[in-house]
């Protein structure tokens, strides 16, 4: 039983779809550019700049702590639209994706803690391979045109989303040390204050978006990462349900999202790529390549992500708990599952927290996360090339 394309809002999914994608595939150059720039003669300016002090915080803080909170609201607008208004309003719907996305964090992480037993250091990186690169992916996707149904499109996407909010989780409950209570405090009657708006349905954005600002402030200050000021502010924005009829475009987190998408798919994340992505591979030695902190990473991306979605897919098919996605089949599930062995961004992030900016894991771990994403993206695009389509 194939499950039926929804016909709800898919004018608003395609917009949000193209943009991902094409905001990916400028991802990719982005990492491309700053890859080349790091092993080049510009290396030391390349890594001079991305330290200089702006104010309280170097450029990289600013980028990683401030930029990304904006993407981390686009995220947490996703995820609540998704849940409330969209493709995982119900139950049923998201039996697949939700399975299929636990599996998929399961996975990478158990292979990347196998290959690190006997390194306990690099165990903390244990989320890295966790997570799914949505832009990136959709990118790499909509290169192939309509070789891919759009079936497959939407449970990559509703993968990645409860991938995000996986992620989220991770960060919040494992990378955060040094807790301020004071500033936990502050931050805790922001979020009364944003429970407030929300229960009084306040429709203008300005009350959520100053708030918001505040509660950034606060959450920096309190030893949490910041980023998650951004989801807590998306989660306070109202949203009226709207089922068998087009979206409320009036509706706060709605403006708010279409609003944000372009600026992070074209901006912000090319930006947060292009900072983090650089790594000079100079004078690499076999050692740093045989690493098992970098192959943990990359098998968890490639294998892991493989074998967790694809088989948590096939099983639920095979249980007939679900159907397969319309005009798909297994081949198509499989190559899928390879896509999102594309971790970049939320990898590059937790990488980040983990190991501390800079470091020599960190490093490692880029490598690990590019290698693995790159390998992830060729594999999944040569089956879903060469496949036939489903019926």
């Amino acid at each position: 039983m194939a499950l039926p394309l929804p016909r709800l809002r898919m004018s608003v999914i395609r917009e949000l779809l193209s943009s991902q994608a094409a905001g990916g595939q400028i991802l990719m150059l982005a990492a491309a550019a700053a890859m080349g720039i790091a092993n080049s003669s510009l290396a030391e300016d390349y890594f001079h700049l991305l330290h200089v002090d702006v104010g309280p915080m170097s450029l990289l803080h600013w980028i990683n702590d401030a930029l990304m909170a904006v993407f981390f609201l686009l995220v947490g607008c996703e995820i609540k639209r998704e849940f409330v208004d969209g493709e995982m309003a119900t139950w049923p719907r998201r039996i697949l994706p939700g399975v299929a996305a636990a599996a998929g964090m399961a996975a990478p992480a158990l292979v990347f803690v196998g290959l690190n037993l006997d390194a306990p250091a690099n165990l903390k990186g244990w989320a890295i391979p966790t997570a799914t690169d949505i832009a990136f992916a959709l990118g790499v996707m909509a290169l192939l045109g309509n070789k891919v149904p759009a079936s497959l499109k939407l449970l990559l996407t509703a993968i990645a989303v409860i991938d995000d909010l996986g992620a989220i989780v991770v960060i919040a409950a494992v990378y955060t040390e040094g807790v301020d209570l004071a500033a936990l405090a502050v931050a805790a009657g922001l979020c009364g204050l944003l429970a407030l708006l929300n229960g009084r349905r306040v429709q203008v954005l300005w009350p959520y978006l100053l708030v918001g600002a505040a509660l950034w402030v606060a959450v920096h200050a309190s030893g949490i990462h910041a980023t998650l000021a951004g989801v807590i502010t998306a989660l306070a924005l109202p949203i009226k349900p709207s089922p068998g009829a087009p979206e409320i475009h009036d509706s706060p987190l709605l403006r708010v999202e279409h609003g944000i998408a372009p600026w992070v798919a074209f901006a912000i994340v090319p930006i947060f790529g292009f900072a983090n992505a650089g790594v000079d591979m100079r004078g690499l030695s076999l050692d740093a390549v045989i690493d098992p902190l970098l192959l943990g990473i990359a098998a968890g991306l490639v294998f892991g992500k493989m074998i967790g979605i694809f088989g948590a897919i096939m099983a639920l098919v095979k249980l007939d708990i679900v159907g397969m996605p319309a005009n798909a089949n297994g081949w198509q599930i499989w190559g899928l599952s390879l896509l999102c062995g594309i971790g970049f961004t939320m990898s590059l992030f937790i990488s980040a927290l983990a190991f501390g900016e800079g470091s020599p894991q960190e490093a490692a771990a880029k490598l690990g996360i590019i290698a693995g994403s790159v390998a992830a993206a060729l594999a999944g695009v040569t089956v879903l090339l060469y496949c036939k389509r489903g019926d």
